[in-house]
């Protein structure tokens, strides 16, 4: 491996050395989004280590298993914020072994700048070069920024399996501090405004460390026939809302959550009929259906924090960044996810979840409203800054044994003031300037499994017998959940 990456005079260091800077009850702010762009040869080095290890790790979003494995089975995790997508992180927080808070994208920035989440600390980043006070982040850039230039000290690894070529993607732009932040001065959602590099003060910088290890991408499944089934009923939706909306008169900006089904509705709305308006992508992360859309000509641009692709859509990407790196930006989750520019650009939300009740409520994250299962993410970001806020999702889970499709939901994450249609594989319910029990009717009829419309049609009838603005049977509200 060579240093070429590594300015002259930058002190490289093993990572089984630096290590030893971080103290065992030490906070690590890690870079790292979508899985990918995280440190790696780091976390390996303390998971080995034989110190008695009870860290704070804080990342800006899903990050790999040599964090969220390997640190965990170590025992050397005591606290996590604000996401997590492995089994081990998972199973030892609804164990309460560990210790987690859950938080919107948008703000974890400036909560850890200002003292809402633990600061201070070390900030342990991936980098494709470093020199004495810059560095250039890889495949993400998330919360990076903003960790950096709260830490008191800093560890980069240079992670020479992805190409240099990647830092044409990089659009860092940092945020004045409150009160005297000024509006982002962003007015096209494929524009740049700041660098390619992160700068940090150099008394910070413990050394660098230099790997080769390559991310741990997405594995995304087959589309199956409700993920084409909700992609179709997507599509017909946004071209009427298009065609009527003057939101909608010059271009659609768009957003999608992360995952499978996201990727396959992103593919959909490469055959969606907007009447030669430009397609603009304004979210969090770049996955594969967006890859297909640009080669195909049908998006004008994307905008997001993160290459959250799989090992093949990597490969396309890495083979052919020049033409990429014309229509695809990064930029840090504080603008990525910025409520003031998904309200500037009018971006379309379209998200999924666990679950939505009668009335509205969605539950994201926790199973039977008490298992954790990944976090909030971004969602409540563009959910309830987005003029039109999406939730797709199957009508039915575990081979049809559970209605998504609820009386009341055991925890909320996004409520009834956040979203505005939801749609299945059965249809489409819009709920804009629906009062309750309208909304509940749409939702049995449009969106609910058949399977599930007559004990939801027997408990909105029980509530209204009840009276009251929101129709509630209370006494068998949540038997729908017990016995999973």
């Amino acid at each position: 491996m060579t240093a070429e990456r590594i300015q002259d005079g930058i002190p490289i260091h093993a990572a089984t050395d630096v290590v030893r800077e971080i103290s065992a009850d030490d906070t690590l702010l890690i870079s790292g989004f979508g899985s990918v762009g995280y440190p790696k040869a780091v976390p390996l080095a303390l998971a080995d280590d034989e110190a008695d290890y009870s860290l704070t790790v804080v990342s800006g979003g899903s990050v790999g298993a040599e964090i969220d494995v390997s640190l965990v089975e170590a025992d050397a995790v005591d606290r996590r914020f604000p996401y997590q997508a492995r089994p081990p992180i998972r199973e030892s927080i609804n164990d309460g072994a560990v210790a987690f808070h859950d938080r919107n994208i948008s703000t974890l920035g400036d909560e850890v700048r200002y003292g809402g989440l633990p600061d201070g600390g070390v900030a342990v980043v991936e980098a494709l070069a470093a020199g004495s006070d810059w560095f250039i982040p890889t495949t993400s850039i998330g919360q990076t920024p903003a960790f950096v230039r709260s830490a008191d000290k800093l560890i980069i690894e240079v992670n020479q399996s992805v190409p240099e070529e990647v830092r044409r993607f990089h659009d860092i732009y940092r945020l004045g501090t409150p009160p005297n932040r000024g509006p982002v001065p962003l007015t096209d959602p494929g524009g740049r405004i700041g660098k390619n590099s992160v700068s940090f003060d150099p008394e910070k910088l413990i050394g660098v460390v230099q790997t080769d290890r390559r991310d741990q991408p997405y594995a995304f499944r087959d589309p199956t026939e409700a993920d084409r089934s909700i992609a179709a009923h997507l599509r017909s939706f946004l071209e009427r809302e298009v065609e009527r909306s003057p939101l909608f008169e010059e271009s659609v900006r768009i957003q999608f959550g992360v995952g499978s089904l996201g990727n396959a509705l992103m593919g959909a709305l490469g055959d969606a009929d907007f009447d030669d308006r430009e397609l603009i992508y304004f979210g969090e992360v770049i996955q594969d259906g967006l890859l297909d859309l640009l080669d195909d000509g049908k998006l004008a641009s994307a905008s997001a924090t993160s290459l959250a692709l799989s090992s093949e859509g990597h490969e396309r990407l890495f083979e052919d960044v020049d033409r990429y790196a014309e229509d695809i930006v990064l930029r840090p989750a504080d603008l990525s996810n910025s409520p003031a520019l998904i309200d500037r650009f009018g971006v379309i939300a379209v998200n999924s979840a666990l679950e939505v009740d009668l009335f509205g409520h969605v539950n994201s994250t926790h199973l039977n409203g008490t298992r954790v299962m990944n976090g909030v993410g971004g969602s409540g970001d563009f959910n309830r800054h987005s003029p039109l806020a999406v939730l797709a999702l199957p009508s039915v889970a575990a081979d049809g044994d559970i209605s998504r499709i609820t009386p009341m939901v055991p925890h909320v994450d996004h409520t009834e003031h956040d979203i505005d249609v939801v749609v299945t594989e059965q249809g489409v319910a819009d709920l804009r300037g629906n009062e309750p029990r309208e909304t509940a009717r749409d939702l049995i009829e449009s969106c609910a499994h058949p399977d599930y419309r007559e004990p939801l049609e027997d408990y909105l009838a029980r509530g209204i017998e009840s009276n009251g603005h929101i129709p509630h049977d209370l006494d068998t509200a949540l038997s729908w959940h017990a016995n999973r």
